[in-house]
């Protein structure tokens, strides 16, 4: 395909963070004496933080209000966002390589924007993105094209030129199902699905230096 505009995913795409959010959500219900189900990451995986807090006070019968449960969700990422997460590999050549050819770019993420700000600037990517979109802001998970449609609207790019970048299932099928060209990313926290990424996206790659434009 001719790419004339690019949207990324971060966590577990250009950030390599997913190692914590695979533990995240279990590890908050151990600290208060809670078993987490064994399907609880299958579960977590395509929401937003707005929507993990609604999901795990009701399903738990938490008693701390959504906003303080949020609060201390943050409170457990905000300095690995702030000081550790590093970038994926080749990631910033390729970002360079984009910008060198015109192409627009975005971030469409589930993670709140302070934080996804703070890693993009620590780690020099901000200023190769237009724009942020998170999932909170638009108000739909990645299990509804929402967010992807957006980001297209805003980089003034038709889906049929615009290609998104991945590495979770239920993203890239949304993505496909919706119409648009996608890129998956490898990330070992998800390796188990891995079969059926390979099956859908249209490009499968383990480091951004083998994506094919």
């Amino acid at each position: 395909m001719r790419c004339s505009g690019a949207v990324f995913d971060m966590d577990g795409t250009i950030l390599d963070s997913m190692g914590f959010w695979s533990d995240a959500g279990a590890n908050f219900l151990k600290i208060r004496g809670i078993i987490p189900p064994s399907d609880l990451l299958e579960v977590l995986t395509p929401l937003s933080l707005a929507q993990t807090v609604v999901y795990l006070k009701k399903q738990f019968h938490l008693p701390e209000s959504e906003e303080a449960i949020a609060d201390e969700f943050n409170q457990m990422v905000e300095h690995r966002y702030l000081n550790e997460f590093p970038a994926k590999r080749d990631v910033l050549p390729f970002l360079e390589k984009l910008r060198s050819l015109g192409i627009p770019m975005c971030v469409a993420t589930a993670t709140d924007r302070y934080l996804a700000e703070a890693a993009l600037k620590r780690l020099d990517m901000f200023q190769y993105f237009r724009f942020i979109l998170t999932c909170t802001e638009v108000g739909h998970n990645k299990n509804e094209p929402v967010i992807f449609e957006k980001a297209c609207s805003g980089l003034q790019v038709p889906k049929e030129r615009v290609i998104i970048f991945e590495d979770s299932l239920h993203a890239i099928q949304t993505a496909k199902n919706a119409g648009f060209y996608t890129v998956a990313i490898q990330e070992d926290s998800v390796s188990a699905d891995e079969p059926k990424i390979k099956q859908l996206a249209d490009q499968f790659v383990h480091n951004f230096a083998e994506v094919i434009l």
